[in-house]
């Protein structure tokens, strides 16, 4: 099972806000021993953010998507999950109970009388109006779920609520994948050589070692080695015979070796 990110706002693609996601999305699966294969980025629009969710619901593959799943008018994620599964929007009555411990809670905290009918308070119901069939995923931070249709599932885009829900869904629901996409990289640094006249023993590699993959990045500036290749081999299993027969091309080749890596 492949896993995807989906990014949602305008403010990421405007740069008013870095993304955290990504970056932290990768390191909460390394921690499980899995990887992310694509990601993907969509402002607030909403053809292309359905769009983007009819993909990743057809994918079969796990899916986060991240953002837009409030209830001001530039949050437009839980309807287009619905209008890209095809099903209506409705008030889940357990994120209907949460949100109204939750503004039981504040109400107290504040001092305040809790009056669950007041137009703000009932406006607030709308954070749990998911398409029709959803699941819920925990909010520890305010209480305030998300959801989960399929194997796609929706989180806020604060990274205090996210990052733990991301975690609590890999652990949860998929921890029989964990350690699933664990790899071992062996590379080595090289020096006087262009990609393009290594890529043959590249190619030669990827169809006499199956299951391994080949990978070249190449540097002009590096401030150790300068300008250079780190050309490696990476596989679920130890690619010791495809690392040697890549060293061996090589040397045959004449390229000047640097140091060797283990990832």
């Amino acid at each position: 099972m492949d896993i995807g990110l989906i990014i949602v706002g305008d403010e990421i693609l405007s740069g008013k806000r870095q993304d955290k996601h990504l970056a932290k999305v990768l390191e909460l699966l390394a921690a499980r021993g899995l990887m992310l294969a694509w990601a993907r980025y969509v402002g607030d629009d909403r053809p292309r953010i359905t769009a983007a969710l009819r993909d990743a619901f057809a994918s079969g593959d796990l899916v986060f998507s991240c953002g837009g799943i409030g209830a001001t008018p530039d949050d437009h994620t839980r309807q287009c999950a619905a209008a890209a599964l095809g099903v209506p929007l409705a008030l889940h009555p357990q994120a209907r109970e949460l949100i109204l411990a939750r503004m039981r809670e504040l109400a107290a905290e504040q001092g305040l009388p809790y009056e669950p009918d007041r137009a703000d308070n009932q406006h607030r119901l709308n954070m749990g109006v998911f398409p029709e069939g959803a699941t819920l995923v925990p909010n520890p931070y305010n209480k305030i779920p998300g959801f989960s249709v399929g194997d796609v599932h929706f989180v806020p885009g604060f990274p205090v609520m996210a990052w733990p829900m991301i975690e609590w869904v890999l652990d949860q629901r998929y921890a029989r994948l964990h350690g699933g996409a664990r790899q071992v990289e062996r590379s080595v640094i090289v020096f006087g050589a262009m990609e393009a006249s290594l890529t043959p023993l590249m190619e030669t590699l990827e169809a006499r070692f199956a299951g391994v993959k080949v990978f070249s990045l190449p540097s002009v500036d590096h401030p150790q080695y300068g300008r250079h290749i780190e050309l490696g081999v990476k596989s679920v299993h130890d690619p010791v015979e495809a690392f040697d027969a890549l060293r061996q091309g090589l040397l045959q080749f004449g390229a000047k070796l640097g140091p060797e890596m283990v990832r």
